[in-house]
């Protein structure tokens, strides 16, 4: 009996031995996905187009606001003063503004998150190319990114992998 257990305590001790020596050679880096979407140059750069891009248009939508606003204002001051044929037509027309207002707001917001996902899309993939060559030139054996709950600093590449997207 004690031979038996003898040899499962050395047969264990191996095992156990065995596996960390391997477990030590492997280089393993985390990715702070959440971090890097918010500092990488490339995002605020896509951000900034983005803003540029639709800019103009969200200065239209403001403008008909502001003058729908303006016409439900002329129409509760003066409804009583007008006739009752140009207070309808006042009222056909603010209705009309405000659905063509309600339409073109939603295809801003369609559009712009159209674009913004395009922008999101071509950004994840520069992150993911930078990721794999600084994996692939600092011979790291696994990257981990999103799903992580801890990693200490000596694992976290996101710094590097920050200085790679700035280059």
């Amino acid at each position: 009996m004690k031979k038996v257990t003898y040899i499962l305590a050395l047969s264990l001790f191996i095992v156990l031995f065995t596996n960390l020596s391997v477990a030590a050679d492997i280089k393993i880096g985390v990715v702070n996905s959440a971090r890097i979407m918010a500092k990488a140059p490339q995002a605020g750069k896509a951000t900034a187009a983005l803003e540029k891009e639709f800019a103009p248009r969200q200065k239209r939508l403001i403008a008909t606001q502001k003058e729908i606003k303006k016409l439900d204002e002329k129409l509760a001051r003066d409804a009583q003063l007008m006739s009752e044929t140009e207070s309808r037509k006042l009222q056909r027309t603010v209705l009309e503004k405000k659905r063509d207002l309600k339409r073109d707001q939603e295809e801003f917001r369609e559009d712009f998150n159209l674009r913004r996902n395009e922008e999101l899309t071509k950004i994840q993939r520069i992150i993911g190319e930078a990721i794999k060559a600084l994996a692939e030139a600092e011979k790291y054996d696994l990257v981990l990114a999103d799903g992580v709950i801890f990693a200490s600093k000596t694992v976290d590449i996101t710094g590097k992998v920050l200085q790679r997207l700035s280059k």
